[in-house]
């Protein structure tokens, strides 16, 4: 397992380190002013939907599904299950499509009501989300592949797909001249890549003899518990993203630039998210389900012990970082061009107060899994609606005496709250049995962060009397040596604190 964990996170990795050349390629061109703050909110909108309609609710329940068909009645019935999903999410998305084509403005009056008071920012808004929502049919269908692809143990692939879109945008910036503006230009960039990551992962699973077609939906046992799980895991995944669309509609109330503030800082926060825990529970959700369909409930959960272990051990150096130097982060990674100092401080502290909930995001897809796996999609339901009720109260508490500090604050104690009922949750009912090899590597983790934190902490002004003496790249050299130092600092102590507890490295 953890070879595939590693798979998928090395190209969530590519994944997000193209995406960093993308965002500092947006933020020199566009900085933090209005047409940024417009094509922010253009690609979080159709973003956002994804979340809720394909790869959050629609993967938790139609992944366990297809495992369970394919491992119990083998693969004829799983592909002609996969093919009359992927015709009706088809039938289903171009239906949202024209109804969301015409009802724009409205969208997204309700998503940034602040944009109101700038007419022009306002119909520009709309103007480009028009142009990225196609992204939502196109990312859809990648997932309904991804899905398939992942439950035959074919991770690479999908996990590559996102370079895509990241590619698609900066080549669209390059020509930005060909357009109106750099939003259009990007905006552009968004709906292409949706067409070129579909055309990656059908070929791929087409190469596997996997590929879903198109066959008319009909009711059967495997649809009838595929839509049982998934209205409240679309209730589920859409009490996630009301917290992050809080975060734009408050957001759009504060001064010009705050929205596109949140995006950079959220950006690198998203960084050790994508690269460890989305890529651990990509590959816990199938192993968990289908050792769960064979009988296996130990093997389930020791698989599950390893993924958190690993996804600790592997977080942890970021949430150092994050805490310890988040203005020379945003500095060194994307103050140039039309991002200033001002900009690079205020989104520095949106990083610093997002990273307190670091731990517990990384965490959250392998607490799913423990339900998914069991198809069960209510309980997270409750739990992800109870924190989202504490982060959009804690938002609109915070807003006012922090501003965007606030707002990313609220984001970060209510994951905790997630996280810490679905562990609860799931402990009760026997779902997760935590053993004595997690808790000395966590131990471990929290011995060799704190002695990275002391490091974080006291070594950067010395090194800064030497690094401001050079012509140039100050910040990005300081940074590097920072973090090549700490990297080999952290590895050294983490692997001699979990020798010392008696912690196996070994796989089984």
């Amino acid at each position: 397992m953890f070879k595939k964990i590693l798979s998928v996170g090395g190209w969530t990795l590519v994944s997000r380190l193209t995406g960093f050349i993308r965002d500092v390629v947006i933020a020199a061109v566009m900085g933090t002013g209005p047409i940024a703050d417009a094509f922010v909110v253009a690609f979080k909108i159709p973003n956002n939907f994804r979340q809720i309609f394909s790869e959050g609710a629609f993967n938790n329940a139609f992944l366990p599904t297809y495992a369970r068909v394919l491992e119990t009645e083998g693969e004829a019935p799983a592909r002609s299950f996969a093919s009359r999903m992927t015709t009706l999410m088809l039938i289903v998305q171009i239906g949202l499509l024209a109804l969301a084509f015409l009802a724009m403005p409205v969208v997204v009056n309700l998503l940034a009501p602040g944009f109101t008071e700038d007419p022009a920012k306002f119909d520009l808004a709309v103007t480009l989300t028009r142009i990225t929502f196609p992204y939502l049919l196109f990312i859809t269908l990648v997932t309904i592949l991804s899905a398939v692809l992942n439950a035959h143990e074919r991770f690479a692939v999908a996990a590559a797909s996102p370079v895509l879109l990241n590619l698609s945008l900066i080549v669209a910036l390059a020509l930005a001249f060909l357009f109106p503006n750099a939003g259009y230009a990007a905006a552009w960039g968004i709906t292409i890549s949706g067409v070129l990551q579909l055309g990656l992962v059908w070929w791929d699973a087409r190469r596997q003899r996997i590929a879903p077609g198109i066959e008319m939906p009909r009711s059967d046992p495997a649809m009838k518990s595929f839509f049982k799980t998934l209205g409240p895991a679309v209730i589920g995944s859409a009490g996630v993203q009301i917290a992050i669309f809080a975060d734009t509609i408050i957001a759009s109330f504060l001064p010009t630039g705050a929205v596109s503030s949140l995006y950079y800082a959220d950006r690198i926060y998203q960084l050790p998210l994508g690269v460890i825990g989305i890529a651990a529970g990509t590959v816990l959700l199938p192993e968990m389900s289908r050792r769960i369909a064979g009988g296996d409930i130990t093997g389930a959960h020791a698989a599950q012990n390893r993924a958190v272990g690993l996804t600790l051990a592997l977080a942890a150096p970021f949430l150092v970082a994050f805490v310890a130097m988040p203005d020379l982060i945003m500095t060194a990674l994307f103050q140039r061009g039309a991002f200033d100092a001002q900009a690079a401080s205020r989104a520095g502290a949106a990083l610093a107060a997002y990273s307190i909930g670091l731990p517990a995001a990384v965490l959250i897809r392998s607490a799913l899994a423990s339900f998914y796996s069991r198809a069960d999609t209510v309980t997270p339901l409750y739990a992800s609606l109870t924190a989202v009720a504490v982060n959009v109260l804690l938002k609109i508490v915070l807003m006012g005496p922090f501003g965007v500090v606030g707002l990313a604050l609220g984001t970060a104690l209510g994951v905790w709250v997630n996280l810490i009922l679905l562990f609860v949750l799931a402990h009760r009912r026997g779902w997760n049995d935590p053993s004595s090899s997690l808790i000395r590597t966590c131990i471990a983790v929290a011995a060799a962060s704190l002695i990275l934190g002391a490091f974080a902490w006291f070594a950067p002004e010395p090194l800064s009397r030497w690094t401001v003496t050079l012509p140039a790249w100050r910040s990005e050299i300081l940074l590097a040596i920072l973090g090549a130092c700490g990297a080999v600092l952290y590895g050294v102590t983490l692997l001699g604190g979990m020798k010392a507890l008696g912690v196996r490295l070994a796989r089984r």
